[in-house]
């Protein structure tokens, strides 16, 4: 046998074997959207069965964000040491656990420690483009292969919010309100992929010693416990309304966690395997992936919950849109398709598109989206134009960015170097969120109603967003050209190694 026909033979064999991968990990991943889309139109029905006031149900959240950004980075860099598939399905099955716990929770403190806990599904993507990598380095189409996974993986996710989220209520009618039957759906879902992940998914293969850098770890996790804190401190100042002597608070958090930040850097640059490279992070095939990934979370994250409020703004105030719950979900709901549609583009696209351009191209178009809507805002075709435009970038974003910095990582860094991206993002969309908070509340009250944020503060929320949108693309320009694709180099050893191998 040539060693062309071999190579071949052997490269298809492998081909193969990654399309199997890809296509458990979008069941994943649906599973991971039905999760992020099925409580939400259930939070009503929740409240009332905990017996609890509407606004605590932000606790919840903010009890997942803090539990998932201490969480991520650790589970990222022990699948780097010990295998991918084994921590996936660690946290696999620590998400079943907490969903199954929600069930049976009767209790505002139960409930909010099982939904904390089931925050351990964000370590699922980043895990999983990091086995697909691993696998496809291994015929030296680990870059071009994650790339065109990432937008199948992110169709999932998207695709199983939207059947979540429509899902739970038809559940919840179907059987008469019955709540704890109701959430006994995701937790079966969760269950079973993680059988799926057990019996279905290769294991990566970690480079040996390796250590945890327990310390680095340790002076991460008070870093982000601080910031994300103080962001969450942030937003209920401006929801609730507290004194002004609340923003000395907000300020010390703030400034804690920076120093604690230039001394975990400090700490990292000194260890020979440190919790997270900074070298790595230096490149600049990595640091505009991971700014790009805080100023996309803006938008991505923070702004959803403005969108939904602006839509349902009384129009008798000269703005917003008037929409019934109804019709403000399916706002949501075509904002959802567009993200599809931009994760599809994105995998049809990228093997015939330089990555860095398409990165550029994305983040334009967030900017352009949200630019669109300082002018056009008044109409309902406009804001769903508007949010087609910046869905379909934040789409290709939301696949491209955790495949980038994988691709920019050295091996044996690429469950890190893509978990970070989620854990920026949701720094980003925290912050966001924060700030946002804060400018809508201010304006509270300066209009007919004593309820509606004023137009200036939406104003400045989608000037927020636009200005994030452009100077990611702006930073991506500072990536070099030939990131993030297969050499030729690379492609030439592949041949010459699998005709060794038979």
């Amino acid at each position: 046998m040539s060693r062309a026909s071999a190579a071949h033979r052997l490269r298809g064999s492998a081909l193969g074997i990654t399309a199997g991968l890809i296509g458990w990990f979008v069941l994943v991943e649906l599973t991971s959207g039905i999760l992020q889309g099925f409580y939400v139109p259930l939070f009503s029905d929740i409240v009332v069965a905990l017996g609890i006031h509407d606004s605590d149900v932000n606790w919840f959240e903010a009890a997942q964000l803090l539990l998932s950004a201490l969480v991520l980075p650790v589970l990222a860099k022990l699948g780097d040491m010990y295998g991918h598939k084994r921590i996936l399905l660690i946290a696999a099955i620590l998400t079943a656990g907490a969903s199954w716990w929600l069930v049976f929770a009767g209790t505002f403190w139960t409930f909010l420690i099982a939904w904390a806990l089931q925050g351990f599904y964000v370590v699922w993507l980043p895990l999983e483009i990091a086995l697909i990598f691993e696998r496809g380095r291994r015929q030296n189409r680990g870059v071009s292969t994650t790339r065109r996974a990432a937008g199948l993986l992110v169709v999932g996710l998207e695709a199983g919010a939207i059947i979540g989220a429509l899902a739970a209520g038809r559940i919840f009618a179907a059987t008469s309100g019955n709540l704890t039957v109701t959430l006994m759906v995701p937790a079966v879902a969760v269950t079973l992929i993680a059988v799926v992940i057990w019996l279905a998914v290769p294991e990566s293969e970690p480079l040996p010693g390796r250590s945890l850098d327990t310390g680095g770890f340790v002076i991460l996790a008070w870093g982000l416990l601080l910031v994300t804190g103080a962001l969450v401190y942030m937003r209920m100042i401006g929801q609730f309304g507290l004194g002004s002597t609340a923003w000395w608070w907000v300020i010390a958090l703030l400034i804690a966690g920076v120093v604690v930040f230039v001394w975990f850097v400090r700490y990292e640059l000194s260890k020979d395997d440190p919790a997270i490279d900074i070298r790595v992070l230096r490149k600049p095939e990595m640091w505009p992936v991971q700014a790009t990934a805080f100023l996309v979370g803006i938008s991505l994250l923070g702004a959803q919950g403005p969108l939904s409020t602006y839509a349902g703004t009384d129009s008798s105030l000269g703005y917003g849109l008037g929409l019934d719950a109804t019709a403000r979900s399916n706002v949501i709901g075509v904002y959802l398709v567009s993200l599809i549609v931009g994760a599809v583009l994105f995998a049809i696209t990228s093997r015939r598109v330089n990555p860095r351009l398409m990165l550029i191209v994305a983040s334009t178009l967030v900017g352009i989206g949200y630019t669109l809507f300082l002018p056009f805002h008044l109409e309902l075709w406009q804001v769903l134009l508007n949010l087609s435009i910046a869905g379909i970038g934040s789409g290709a974003l939301v696949a491209a960015l955790p495949a980038a910095a994988a691709a920019a990582a050295p091996r044996g860094q690429t469950g890190i170097a893509s978990a970070l991206t989620n854990t920026t993002k949701t720094i980003g969309g925290t912050f966001a969120s924060a700030v946002f908070g804060v400018v809508l509340a201010a304006g509270a009250g300066a209009v007919a109603s004593q309820t509606a944020a004023s137009l200036g503060g939406y104003m400045t929320v989608w000037a927020i967003c636009a200005g994030g949108g452009f100077l990611a693309a702006i930073l991506l320009f500072f990536v070099p050209k030939v990131a993030f694709a297969d050499t030729v180099a690379e492609e030439s050893e592949a041949v010459a190694g699998e005709a060794r191998i038979l």
